[in-house]
């Protein structure tokens, strides 16, 4: 019997080595064994470890003849269709932008938008299949995503840290503002929030002049704050914005009617429900018309009908109606 392990045990080290060198080899040829250290510093070298590591680029990227992936667009330079890297490829394609929408568009400007709005520019022959790399699972911080931008644009391109980093354009900078709005709702994506919000809260809110009057005027709501943010959605009866206090007449005959007082005038009271339907009713036929601080007109089963990603995604949309600067 230790004949036969002796001659066993050998073959079986072998075969575990061999297991070992495949899994080890497939991993370098992804990238998918660098790791992104917990402190990531803005420069190349920083976003290069992201981009190998926690940003998993390397899952449909490639950098030249580095990695295998071929879903999304070579970032290196690579044959006839990529004969440049991505820092210069950036330049052409700011200028592709520029003329099409009528904006400024710098190579910067460019790579950040294609980390911030994946789907506004999609290299033809590809499909617009990009993940929101600062939402989940991906998750990556804003100080990620600039390291990302430091080390795309050290790939043939003029690397500027200013533009990136400390003095960033006007276009950037409103970039850089989804993102963070993004981070601070937990990870949503404005974009899709912004489509919540359409579905859910138009009919009874204004937002930049557009909308419902049922509910407080929401522009520039992101000056209130995350937390009030959230609990106006999770628990709306808690943070009733002034004017919008919810009234509860009851007329002579015993009727009800719940909603805002719209109108009180010497003769009559109009109460407005959440539907928007308006009752009128004459003062002297009124018998008793009290504030109810336990109730809001928002329905309070509203969030029941979000998904945690539609309520993350609308925090996120919000969170970027900055108000206006004073002038």
């Amino acid at each position: 019997m230790n004949v036969t392990v002796t001659r066993v045990f050998p073959f079986l080290l072998i075969v575990l080595g061999i297991f070992l060198w495949i899994g080890y080899s497939i991993t370098e040829l992804t990238g998918g064994g660098r790791k992104a250290s917990a402190a990531v510093d803005i420069s190349p070298e920083g976003g290069e470890a992201i981009y190998w590591g926690k940003g998993r680029c390397f899952t449909c990227h490639s950098v030249g003849g580095q990695g295998s992936a071929v879903r999304g667009p070579n970032h290196g330079q690579f044959g006839e269709k990529f004969p440049f890297p991505m820092g210069a490829r950036a330049e052409k394609r700011a200028k592709e932008r520029s003329e099409k929408l009528g904006s400024n568009f710098s190579a910067v400007d460019y790579i950040v938008e294609s980390l911030a709005s994946p789907g506004a520019y999609v290299v033809q022959g590809y499909k617009n299949e990009m993940a929101v790399v600062y939402a989940p699972p991906i998750s990556l911080s804003l100080k990620e995503i600039k390291a990302v931008v430091a080390y795309l644009m050290s790939l043939g391109g003029d690397l500027d840290m200013e533009a990136i980093d400390t003095a960033p354009s006007e276009m950037t900078n409103s970039f850089y503002s989804k993102i963070s709005a993004a981070a601070a709702a937990g990870g949503g994506d404005p974009t899709a929030g912004a489509v919540v919000y359409e579905d859910n809260c138009t009919e009874c809110h204004t937002l930049n002049g557009e909308g419902g009057e049922i509910g407080p005027d929401l522009t520039g709501i992101s000056g209130k704050g995350l937390k009030f943010i959230s609990e106006s959605i999770l628990q709306p009866a808690k943070s009733l914005t002034k004017g919008f206090e919810t009234y509860v007449l009851i007329d002579k005959e015993g009727r009800q009617s719940i909603g805002l007082k719209t109108r009180d005038e010497a003769g009559e009271v109009d109460i407005t429900k959440a539907n928007g339907d308006v009752v009128t009713v004459a003062k002297a036929d009124t018998k008793s018309l009290k504030v109810d601080d336990t109730k809001s007109v928002m329905p309070d089963d509203l969030s029941e009908g979000l998904t945690v990603k539609d309520y993350q995604d609308i925090l996120s949309y919000l969170m970027l109606q900055k108000p206006k600067a004073e002038q």
